[in-house]
C-alpha cells in the first residue's frame, strides 16, 4: 500500500485528494468517511466512481493523515482497503464550508469488488432480540454492516434495483433510514423489515402450508421431537436436525445416502463450540470472523454422538450467520445441530423453493421458505488453523473457500489482463483475471453433474458481468480432453484458448498467492491429473516457473485395475501394490487381514488384471498412494466420499504429529535424470509389520506418513542441489492432510528450505483456476 503521507504538508491547512480501492462500495463506506471528517473538523466530499472510492478532505496536513490512519486502521466491519493513495489535483481546490456525500461518478466501466456475504451483526441482533423494536425476531433484519451481498446482486453497481430486493418496495420508515446519513441503514440495499420486506414460509414435506404463530418456534419443537427440517438460508438450502439425537442424525444419513461422510454443527457461539470441540484463540476468531465458515476442530471424546463425525477426531463446526439460524439457536434445549448442505448426494445446494421441494421432500419432514430469491448459490466454507512448532503466527488453511469469501481476489503485482479460467472438474472453481487482481468464484462442484455444470457457466457469465468484461482477452482451462470445463473452453472459437497442465496450474497458483517468481520447486500431490505425456498423475515434483515447468520426478508408477472403479474401491489398488511388489505367482501376503476379507475370486481377478495389465489405467498419484495403503492396513476398502481412505488414516494419529522411522524406499534415476520414487520396499516392510510384527494401524500409519514427509524432504534436496533453489511450494489435495503438511513444512525449513503453501485457497483443486490465470497470462506475456 502506497504511504499516502508522503507528500502531505505537515505545516499549512491542505486539501488532498485520495484513491481508496478494495471492497469500498455497498458496505457503508462513504457514511463512514462522513463521519470520520466530520468528527475531525474536515471538510471537502467523497463519492464512489468505477474504481472504488474517491475522497477530498481539506483541513490540517495532521488532520488529514489522522483520519486516513484511522480510515485504515478501523474500517467499516464489511470494507476491505487494499490499496488508499494521493491523487494529484486537476486545478486548485475550492474552499469547503461542510462535508458532502456526492452522487456517484462514472460507473459504467466498473472495477470495484463485490462484496461477500456477511454474518448478522452485534446492532442488529440487539434490535432482533429487543421487543420494543419493530425489526424484533424479522427473519431477515440487515444493515450496511451485515446481510446478504453476493449471493443477492444480479448485477454492478450494486443497488437494490440490481438484487433479488428489487420487488421489495420499501415502506416509510425503511425508505427514510435509507436515505438519512447518519442511520446505520444508509443506503443499505437489502433494508427491510416486516412491514416491507420478505417473510418465512413453513410447509410440510409436500409444500402445503401450515400455519404458525411463530415459525421459529415451531422448527425448534419439531427438530426437538427428531424431525428434520429444510431451512432455505443465505446462500442455498441447509437441511437440519438435532445433532444430539442418535436417531435423528441416522435418520438423516439414511434419507440423504450419505453414510459415513462427516456432517458439519452448528452451535450458538464459541462458548459452546468448547463443549464440544477443542477451541484456541485462533478457532475462535475464525469461527467469529464475518463469513463465519466451517471451523475444523478436534473433537471432544463422548460428547457427540459418533454418528455424526465417525472414524474423524474433527468435528467441523460454524457459528450462526443468518438471522433465523441465531434464533434457532438461541434456545438452550437445542444447544446443537447438524447443518448440512441441502441437497441430494452428488447434487449442487438447492437455491430455488419448488426445486427444494421436489428435491428435498423426501429427505426433509419440513420446509422453511422465504420469499427471497437467491441469484448465485454459494455453500458454506471450510477452514482449518494450521499451528507449527517454531512458527508463533497459526494461518488459515482453506479446503473450500465459498460463502463469505468469494468473490474476494487474490492481488498480484503485475497484471493479468482479462484472462477467463474454467477450472478443473472437481471442487471447480471458475477465475477471472482483471488487471492486477483475480477474482475467484465460491465452490462450485463436481462437473459431471449437469446441474452443477449448468451453475458453472452461469458462475462464468455473471462474475463477468459483475467485473464489467464483455469480452475476455483469454480463456484458460486444463488439459484434460474429457473434462467439461475443457470442451466447454474449446468450444469459444473466437478466443483464444490456452490449456493448462493441471500440476503446472496447482504449481502456479502456490506461486501467485505466496507472491513468488523465478525458478521453483513444486511438489505436487493429489489424486487425479492429466499428464503432458496423456497419462494420470498425481505424485509430482515439477521444476520451473509461471511460463513453463519440467517434471523431474514422481512416484513409480502403479496400475489402477478397472480404472475409475479402484478409486471406489481402495481394495483393488492394494491388490496392485502387492502384484507389482511380489509378482503374480508369489501369495506371501495372502493372510493379511485385508485381503482374507476379500473374495478368493476378486482377488485372483484383480490379480491377473494387473498382472497381465488387462482394464487398468496407469497413474503415478499420491492420493492413489494413500488409498491403497489404507485398504492394506484395512482401514478401508470402499470409499463413500472423496479422500475417505487417507482422511480416515489421518485420523488414526488424532492431531499428534510426531514423527518416526521411515519405511524404506528407493530413488531411482531414470531417463534423463528424472528421479522415480520406488514404494515397493515400503510395501513390503509394511506388510511384514503387519503379519510377522503385529504392528497396529495406528502405528502404521504414523510410519507411512513420516515416510512420505522423508521423501518429500530427500527428492527436494537432490533437486535443490541440481537446479539451485531453495524455493518450494506444496500444492495438491493430499496436502490437506494436516500431519503431511505441518511436518513437510517443518522437516523442510529445518533442512534450509523456503517452503510455501496455501493460504487464500484450497490446495485441491480449488486453487487450480487461479493458477490457470497466471500461467495463461504469463503465456501471453501480458
Amino acid at each position: 500500500m502506497q504511504n499516502y503521507q508522503d507528500s502531505v504538508d505537515s505545516e499549512k491547512k491542505d486539501t488532498c485528494r485520495f484513491r481508496v480501492c478494495g471492497i469500498v462500495q455497498g458496505v457503508g463506506f462513504r457514511p463512514f468517511v462522513h463521519r470520520l471528517a466530520r468528527t475531525h473538523g474536515a471538510t471537502g466530499w467523497v463519492l464512489n466512481d468505477s474504481e472504488g472510492v474517491l475522497l477530498e478532505l481539506q483541513a490540517s496536513s495532521q488532520t488529514i493523515n489522522n483520519i486516513i490512519d484511522e480510515l485504515i486502521s478501523q474500517p467499516p466491519p464489511l470494507a476491505r482497503i487494499t490499496d488508499i493513495y494521493k491523487v494529484e489535483l486537476e486545478k486548485p481546490a475550492p474552499y469547503y464550508s461542510g462535508f458532502d456525500i456526492r452522487k456517484s461518478n462514472n460507473l459504467s466501466n466498473m472495477d470495484t469488488i463485490v462484496p461477500p456475504d456477511s454474518n448478522v451483526c452485534k446492532d442488529c441482533l440487539r434490535e432482533m432480540n429487543d421487543p420494543s423494536n419493530h425489526r424484533y425476531r424479522y427473519a431477515f433484519i440487515n444493515c450496511t454492516n451485515c446481510g446478504p451481498r453476493y449471493s443477492i446482486i444480479c448485477g454492478m453497481p450494486y443497488d437494490r434495483a440490481q438484487t433479488t430486493m428489487q420487488s421489495f418496495i420499501m415502506c416509510p420508515q425503511c425508505n427514510k433510514e435509507y436515505h438519512d446519513i447518519e442511520d446505520r441503514r444508509y443506503h443499505a440495499q437489502p433494508n427491510a423489515c416486516p412491514v416491507c420486506g420478505p417473510q418465512l414460509q413453513l410447509t410440510d414435506k409436500d409444500g402445503v402450508s401450515i400455519s404458525a404463530n411463530d415459525i421459529i418456534r415451531f422448527t425448534i419443537d419439531r427438530l426437538k421431537e427428531g424431525a428434520i427440517v429444510a431451512i432455505k438460508s443465505l446462500g442455498g438450502f441447509h437441511l437440519v436436525v438435532d445433532a444430539s439425537n442418535v436417531e435423528a442424525v441416522r435418520e438423516l444419513r439414511r434419507r440423504k445416502r450419505r453414510d459415513a461422510k462427516p456432517f458439519a454443527v452448528m452451535v450458538a457461539d464459541s462458548e459452546s463450540a468448547a463443549r464440544w470441540a477443542v477451541v484456541t484463540p485462533d478457532d475462535i476468531s475464525l469461527l467469529e470472523s464475518g463469513p463465519r465458515p466451517i471451523v475444523l476442530l478436534r473433537k471432544r471424546s463422548q460428547t457427540l454422538p459418533e454418528v455424526v463425525a465417525p472414524k474423524n477426531p474433527n468435528l467441523g463446526v460454524m457459528l450462526p450467520s443468518t438471522p433465523v439460524q441465531h434464533m434457532l439457536l438461541a434456545d438452550p434445549e437445542l444447544p446443537v445441530v447438524i447443518m448440512t448442505s441441502g441437497n441430494i448426494s452428488g447434487q449442487p445446494i438447492v437455491i430455488d423453493n419448488n426445486d427444494a421441494i421436489e428435491q428435498l421432500g423426501k429427505i426433509a419432514d419440513y420446509f422453511v421458505l422465504n420469499n427471497r430469491d437467491i441469484r448465485t448459490r454459494v455453500d458454506d466454507s471450510v477452514v482449518r488453523v494450521i499451528k507449527r512448532k517454531n512458527t508463533p503466527d497459526a494461518q488459515i488453511s482453506f479446503l473450500r473457500r465459498s460463502r463469505g469469501y468469494a468473490p474476494y481476489p487474490v492481488h498480484l503485482p503485475y497484471s493479468v489482463g482479462n484472462v477467463v479460467a474454467f477450472g478443473a472438474e472437481l471442487k471447480t472453481t471458475i477465475s477471472i483475471g482483471k488487471g492486477k487482481q483475480v477474482f475467484i468464484s465460491q465452490h462450485i462442484g463436481d462437473l459431471k453433474n449437469d446441474t452443477t455444470f449448468k451453475s458453472h457457466l452461469d458462475c462464468i457469465k455473471h462474475l463477468q458481468g459483475l467485473l464489467a468484461i464483455e469480452k475476455a482477452d483469454i480463456l484458460a482451462c486444463d488439459l484434460h480432453p474429457a473434462f467439461r470445463s475443457t470442451r466447454s473452453a474449446l468450444e469459444n472459437a473466437e478466443i483464444r484458448v490456452i490449456q493448462v497442465q493441471h500440476h503446472h496450474a496447482h504449481m502456479a497458483a502456490c506461486m501467485a498467492e505466496n507472491g513468488l517468481s523465478g525458478k521453483t520447486i513444486g511438489v505436487i500431490f493429489d489424486g487425479t491429473g492429466y499428464g503432458s505425456d496423456g497419462t494420470i498423475w498425481g505424485g509430482e515434483f515439477l521444476f520451473g516457473d509461471f511460463e513453463s515447468v519440467e517434471r523431474v520426478a514422481h512416484l513409480r508408477p502403479m496400475l489402477l485395475p478397472g480404472g475409475d472403479k479402484a478409486v471406489k474401491e481402495p481394495i483393488r489398488i492394494a491388490i496392485s501394490l502387492l502384484v507389482e511388489t511380489y509378482g503374480e505367482n508369489d501369495e506371501s501376503y495372502i493372510t493379511l487381514p485385508a485381503i482374507l476379507d476379500l473374495s478368493e475370486n476378486r482377488r485372483e481377478v484383480f490379480t491377473r488384471m494387473v498382472a497381465r495389465k488387462i482394464n487398468t489405467t496407469m497413474t503415478t498419484s499420491m492420493g492413489r498412494l494413500f488409498d491403497g495403503v489404507s485398504a492394506l492396513i484395512g482401514i478401508c476398502s470402499e470409499i463413500e466420499y472423496e479422500a475417505q481412505a487417507a482422511i480416515e488414516m489421518e485420523a488414526l494419529l488424532k492431531k499428534d504429529f510426531h514423527m518416526v522411522e521411515p519405511f524404506t524406499y528407493i530413488i531411482d534415476e531414470i531417463h534423463n535424470g528424472d528421479i522415480s520414487v520406488d514404494y515397493r520396499p515400503l510395501v513390503k516392510e509394511l506388510v511384514q509389520s503387519i503379519l510377522v510384527n503385529n504392528i497396529n494401524q495406528e502405528d502404521l500409519s504414523r510410519r507411512f506418513h513420516s515416510t512420505i514427509v522423508h521423501i518429500i524432504a530427500t527428492v527436494c534436496s537432490l533437486l535443490s542441489e541440481r537446479y539451485g533453489t531453495d524455493q518450494i511450494v506444496l500444492s495438491g489435495g493430499v496436502f490437506c492432510n494436516e500431519f503431511l503438511l505441518v511436518n513437510t513444512l517443518d522437516e523442510l525449513e529445518s533442512r534450509g528450505f523456503k517452503p510455501y503453501c496455501h493460504k487464500l485457497v484450497p490446495g485441491n483443486d480449488g486453487c487450480i483456476s487461479l493458477g490457470q490465470v497466471v500461467v495463461a497470462a504469463n503465456g501471453m506475456n501480458i
